[in-house]
């Protein structure tokens, strides 16, 4: 799937056509600074009934959200300088324990995921839109 927005309201479109594609427990957000990751993470976890306050994780590496349908797990790797670092905050556990977990910055930890089921959402900036793809 393939989307181009220059609006931000235009991520609930994003979000419409997406959630219903969205049947692996793991999503990797992929962008530069500023893209839209955690922007679009606000609009999915609001359409997955989530009351709570959605931040980005930068410092935090993790944060914790919950929804009907079970917990959501927020990540931001980017600071992680390699895959020891991403083992030490628990990844594995997270995942085992979650309904949903959504990693910015997934490349230090990208490799480890061959085998199991994940989406992936790449989030470009243009000059006059973001281009949005979704696997």
């Amino acid at each position: 799937m393939n989307f181009s927005i220059t609006r931000l309201e235009d991520w609930q479109q994003v979000v419409d056509k997406i959630l219903p594609q969205l049947q692996h427990p793991i999503l990797l957000l992929k962008g530069n600074l500023g893209a839209g990751k955690t922007t679009f993470t606000q609009f999915l976890l609001k359409n997955l009934g989530s009351t709570d306050e959605v931040n980005s994780p930068t410092y935090s590496i993790v944060n914790e959200y919950t929804s009907p349908k079970g917990k959501i797990f927020h990540f931001d790797l980017y600071r992680l300088k390699d895959l020891d670092e991403v083992y030490d905050i628990g990844i594995e556990e997270y995942i085992d324990n979650a309904y949903l977990c959504i990693i910015e910055w997934p490349e230090v930890y990208e490799e480890e995921l061959y085998g199991m089921k994940f989406h992936t959402m790449n989030i470009i900036n243009s000059e006059t839109a973001r281009e949005i793809s979704f696997e």
